[in-house]
C-alpha cells in the first residue's frame, strides 16, 4: 500500500503539470490531491514542484512516504525473523531514533523561526517512515495474522 501511495503522489504531480490532460486523469489527481489535504497542510511554501506543479504533500510528508515505500519494499527481501527480532523487539528505541531527524528539525523551526529547506525537511522524515513502515510489516507477519483468526 505505502509503494502505490508514493506513486499515486508521482503521478498525480505530473498529471498536474500537464495541460489537456482527460477529464478521469484529473479527477484521479484531484482525489489524490484532496485525500493529501486530509494528511497534510500542503503548504506551497512547503512543498516540492515538479514541472511548475506542488506535489499533494508537503516535503516533510513526502519523506515520510518516500520512507515507508522504500521500507515496505526491503522487508519483501528480508526474512521475517530478522523483522521480529530487529525491529518488532526493539520498536520503542528505533522508532526514537528514528523520530530525532524530525524532531531536531522542527525544534529548529519553532526556536530559529527559520524552516530547514525542503531537502531537509524530507530527509530528516524518511528514516521514520521507513521505521514505522518496518514495524508495521513485522507487527503483521504471516504468523501474527494466524494468531488473529
Amino acid at each position: 500500500m505505502p509503494v502505490l501511495w508514493a506513486a499515486a503522489i508521482a503521478v498525480a504531480t505530473l498529471i498536474a503539470g500537464r495541460p489537456g490532460v482527460g477529464a478521469a486523469a484529473y479527477g484521479a489527481s484531484a482525489a489524490v490531491y484532496e485525500i493529501g489535504s486530509l494528511i497534510c497542510h500542503q503548504f506551497p511554501e512547503r512543498s516540492f514542484y515538479f514541472r511548475g506543479a506542488q506535489l499533494p504533500v508537503c516535503a516533510r510528508c513526502t519523506g515520510l512516504y518516500a520512507g515507508a515505500a522504500i521500507a515496505a519494499v526491503a522487508a519483501a527481501a528480508v526474512p521475517t525473523g530478522f523483522l521480529r527480532r530487529g525491529v518488532w523487539d526493539r520498536a520503542r528505541s528505533w522508532l526514537a531514533i528514528a523520530a530525532a531527524p524530525t524532531a531536531a528539525t522542527l525544534a529548529y523551526e519553532w526556536i530559529s523561526g527559520v524552516m530547514p529547506s525542503h531537502w531537509i525537511r524530507a530527509a530528516a522524515g524518511f528514516p521514520l517512515g521507513a521505521i514505522v513502515m518496518l514495524i508495521i510489516v513485522a507487527a503483521t507477519t504471516v504468523d501474527s495474522a494466524v494468531e488473529v483468526h
